[in-house]
């Protein structure tokens, strides 16, 4: 075990993670466990959060599995009423819960799978930011929070209409929040990833692409769901205590202009 996670950043501390059930949302919850942290994991796919929670069991931490889908307020609401009831308190929260919908030209998009990119990206991480917030800040202990960008949030692909919208309007969103509830002690921070191998990544055709993405990437790899969840623990850590408002890219160095 290395000395980082010999020191335990986040013991007796609780952390809720959405998105939890596989990618970077899963790396994640097992990170928040390596640094002393109970996890809470949350999404839609109850069988792939119970493996999350195996995994963490396994390694001797503690979690459980909320089943959530964070595009309805209730049950939103719920998950955070129920971490609570748990165990008392809410110290970090990752929203990494988000689809990559449809890629299409904005002329052969239809309007309902623009609406279903914007629910859940969007609308789903403002519900689960409002939720959280109040807890912490009920709870006056003050917390951090992380949520999942996206490189598409700065820059774009072709088809990326949708996605990049939702994520472009993340980015804005947290920093409104980080005036309001910074007196408050609490911080809240985005990762953008850029190319990082998970689900999303293989459903996009990544796989079928991998060496030419590394090849376009300054360090010369596709990420993985580790390299994007050991920074946004270490955005919930008090190691970032003077950071808030912030996204910060994990792509491998491509959003770096560059002459090619």
């Amino acid at each position: 075990m290395s000395q980082r996670h010999q020191s335990r950043r986040m013991e007796g501390r609780v952390a809720l993670v959405t998105g939890g059930g596989s990618g970077i949302g899963r790396a994640a919850a097992l990170a928040y466990c390596r640094e002393g942290a109970t996890v809470v994991v949350a999404g839609r796919r109850s069988e792939e959060l119970d493996e999350t929670v195996r995994l963490i069991v396994a390694e001797g931490g503690e979690a459980s599995a909320i089943p959530t889908d964070v595009a309805i307020a209730q049950q939103v609401r719920e998950l955070v009423d129920l971490t609570i009831e748990r165990y008392g308190r809410l110290d970090a929260a990752f929203n990494n819960a988000g689809i990559e919908g449809a890629f299409a030209p904005i002329a052969e998009m239809p309007e309902a799978d623009f609406d279903e990119v914007i629910a859940i990206n969007l609308r789903g991480a403002w519900l689960s930011i409002k939720y959280e917030i109040a807890a912490m800040h009920g709870l006056g202990n003050g917390g951090a929070i992380v949520n999942t960008s996206s490189f598409l949030a700065k820059g774009a692909s072709v088809g990326s209409t949708a996605y990049s919208a939702s994520k472009g309007a993340l980015d804005a969103l947290i920093r409104a929040v980080a005036l309001e509830y910074g007196p408050h002690n609490i911080r809240i921070n985005n990762i953008n990833p850029g190319a990082i191998q998970t689900p999303m990544f293989e459903r996009l055709g990544g796989l079928e692409q991998i060496d030419i993405i590394a090849a376009f990437t300054p360090l010369r790899r596709v990420g993985q769901p580790a390299d994007a969840a050991d920074v946004a623990v270490w955005l919930s850590t008090d190691e970032a205590r003077f950071v808030t408002g912030q996204t910060l890219m994990v792509d491998g160095g491509v959003s770096i202009p560059h002459v090619r």
